[in-house]
Parts: C-alpha cells; structure tokens; sequence
C-alpha cells in the first residue's frame, strides 16, 4: 500500500523559496506518476506540476513556469517540488498525488493515491 507524506510548507513572504518534499513508502514511486496539485480556500484543486515515469518528461502549469521545478529523488523515494520567486496567488495547500499516466495529468481524477497536504501561505 503506498502512502504519500508531504512536507515543507509554511508561511512567507512574497519572492521568497520552499522546498516541498512527498515521501513514499509502502511502495516505490519508481512505478508511478507523481504530481503536485494545490488548492486554494474556496477554490477547486489544481495541477502545479508532474514527473512522469521517465524522470525527463516533466509538465507545469502556466502559473508555475519558471518558477517551479518538480524532480524524483529515487534513492529517497521522494519526488521534490522547488518554488521560487513565490507569489500570494500560491497560497493554499499543496498535495501531492500517485498515479499511472499522466495523459490528463491535471485530472485529480487521474491519481488513485494522495497525501494529506501542506500549507503554503504567502503573505507580505
């Protein structure tokens, strides 16, 4: 049984850094496709960004080109997600999700596996 535990959020201002991490276990990520999605106070939840199961296919969101990168760390099992240059519309908690094609990827119903979320509040 896999499961999904996301870290490194907080609270920043705006043009500040996080580094979020979603370590696995029970399973191996190796096998999977992992994305970060967030979701806004009375927003619905949205794709960030995606590692396919080849490490070197990657997508982002418009929002997030740029200014975020996602990538697998297979000796940790983790996949991490870099934010840069952060902005207040960035805020909300960020989920990240497991699953097997990333053909839709922004699809939240693509992914059978999610973590429970960490805050990321951007605020001057």
């Amino acid at each position: 049984q896999l499961r999904l535990v996301e870290s490194g959020g907080g609270f920043l201002q705006p043009g500040g850094s996080l580094r979020l991490s979603c370590a696995a276990s029970g399973e191996s990520l190796d096998y999977y496709v992992v994305a970060w999605f967030r979701q806004a106070p009375g927003k619905e939840r949205e794709g960030v960004a995606c590692v396919g199961l080849d490490a070197d296919t990657i997508y982002y969101a418009n929002s997030a080109k740029g200014r975020f990168t996602v990538a697998r760390d297979r000796a940790k099992n983790t996949v991490w997600l870099q934010m840069n240059s952060l902005k207040p519309e960035d805020s909300g908690v960020y989920y990240c999700a497991a699953g097997y094609s990333d053909y839709e990827w922004t699809a939240p119903g693509e992914y059978g596996d999610w973590g429970q979320g960490t805050q990321v509040s951007v605020s001057s």
